[in-house]
């Protein structure tokens, strides 16, 4: 997915945390912002990260959720030719499905509990469009994760993966003891719960096919309705909590779909609760210790960089020939996205979290 905003913000500039961790866990609830994805009748997505004080979590940059959204009558998510460097975009649907083409040959629809994963090392060029057999709804969520200094650089490539490990979680009285049997469960009645996809990285010793490049973790956990679970967390981590459908209460937050708590590191499991069936996503990671310029779809440490990324980009998009940093992105014939203006001012460091 591209970041369309005509003005990409100088704020969505990243530095990395040196100091020790915190003593304690902390949290914050990042709320989100409506960002239209294309023209003016585009598609809007909930832009929960980066946040206005808290830019990452673990090597997690960008989170974007969307959806419910009726793509039946209109044209859903038409995305586009445009690149990236210096990341990976995650793919997850909860509905509908996403014709993914990219410069290096990927053609590849991705659909409910399919993970699509490219890498942009150096430099890919990448669309992704609702089909126009689609179904009726689009519903789902992009994020991206930084790469590390010694992997940044790397050739692009891109994996697709239909089968991803997965674990149940038994559910909880509202004391938080488990509910699975005993003189207070009724014995005939099974109790609400819910199961973990593993996206990336390992819960619980369930490790996923996807390759990363730093410790980090990303899961889908789903809800039944009324269910209180408590989902197991690697204390290394800081993590992050996503509702993609419904409000979820946790640590004393009731988080909105779209909307990201922030989880500090030290916790060895998080309570989860819902109403409704609930639908979300989990991310963590050891806090990225590197500092990061990220800028429109590019992620990289400095201006000059970006300038040079931007400038390629520019040349080759109106003018291809035979040395390219983003080939071409091959089956797609609409117009590949002009990059946007560069700020008057250099892109400079900022903390990865605003005190």
């Amino acid at each position: 997915m591209s970041n369309l905003e005509p003005h990409p913000c100088e704020e969505r500039v990243c530095a990395g945390e040196t100091g020790p961790a915190l003593p304690a866990p902390d949290t914050e609830l990042l709320e989100p912002r409506e960002v239209p994805l294309g023209g003016p009748r585009a598609m809007l997505v909930r832009r929960a990260l980066p946040g206005k004080n808290r830019r990452m979590v673990g090597a997690w940059c960008f989170a974007d959720a969307y959806g419910p959204t009726d793509v039946s009558t209109g044209a859903g998510m038409q995305v586009p030719p445009h690149p990236h460097i210096g990341l990976q975009t995650v793919s997850w649907l909860v509905r509908g499905s996403v014709h993914h083409r990219d410069s290096v040959g990927s053609d590849q629809l991705v659909r409910p509990g399919q993970l699509n994963l490219m890498t942009a090392g150096h430099g890919i060029a990448h669309s992704e469009r609702t089909p126009s057999d689609a179904p009726g709804l689009l519903h789902g969520a992009q994020l991206w994760v930084a790469l590390p200094e010694a992997d940044r650089e790397g050739t692009p490539h891109f994996e697709h993966h239909t089968e991803l490990p997965a674990l149940d979680l038994p559910g909880l009285d509202p004391h938080g003891a488990h509910t699975g049997g005993g003189a207070s469960s009724p014995p005939d009645r099974t109790p609400a719960g819910g199961r973990v996809t593993v996206i990336m990285g390992e819960v619980d010793g369930h490790r996923s096919p996807a390759r990363t490049y730093t410790p980090l973790m990303g899961a889908e956990l789903v809800l039944e309705p009324g269910a209180r679970v408590r989902m197991p967390l690697d204390p290394a981590f800081e993590h992050g909590v996503l509702p993609l459908d419904t409000t979820v209460h946790t640590l004393g937050h009731r988080v909105r779909a779209g909307s990201l708590l922030y989880l500090g590191q030290g916790r060895d499991h998080v309570e989860l609760h819902a109403e409704e069936a609930a639908q979300m996503l989990v991310i963590g990671g050891q806090p990225f210790a590197e500092d990061l310029v990220m800028w429109w779809n590019f992620v990289g440490r400095d201006h000059d960089e970006i300038v040079r990324a931007r400038t390629a980009w520019e040349r080759e998009r109106e003018a291809p020939g035979p040395e390219r940093r983003f080939s071409a992105v091959a089956g797609d014939e609409e117009a590949a996205l002009p990059a946007p203006d560069l700020p008057n001012a250099r892109l400079r460091p900022r903390p990865r979290h605003r005190p």
